[in-house]
């Protein structure tokens, strides 16, 4: 499996995931909520409207357009503290683990 196979995969998971918490939406946010230039959207969006609006569909086109993928990676921390305030979320943490060790160099 290489690294694009492998990303694909984990990312798969984490929407399944995502789906299985109720945390999937079937509706965007507004655009201007998808614009926000802040880290994380974190002044527009919650975190998982984040991971399916924005990361998933960012590391999706990566994967298709064979780009390179990121190599310094850490969104635990971020979605961890959004935990606190979308408990449904803890559900993912380690996923998200799993891909921040992948992204963070495991991958290279």
């Amino acid at each position: 499996m290489d690294c694009y196979e492998k990303t694909t995969h984990l990312l798969a998971r984490l929407e399944q995931q995502l789906r299985a918490q109720g945390l999937w939406q079937h509706s965007p946010p507004s655009e201007e909520a998808l614009a926000s230039t802040e880290p994380f959207a974190i002044d527009t969006l919650t975190c998982a409207e984040w991971l399916q609006w924005i990361f998933l569909p960012r590391m999706y086109h990566l994967i298709e357009e064979r780009l390179m993928l990121p190599t310094q990676f850490n969104i635990y921390p971020y979605v961890e503290e959004s935990a606190r305030l979308e408990p449904e979320l803890a559900a993912v943490l380690p996923l998200i683990a799993e891909l921040d060790d992948w992204l963070g160099g495991a991958n290279q």
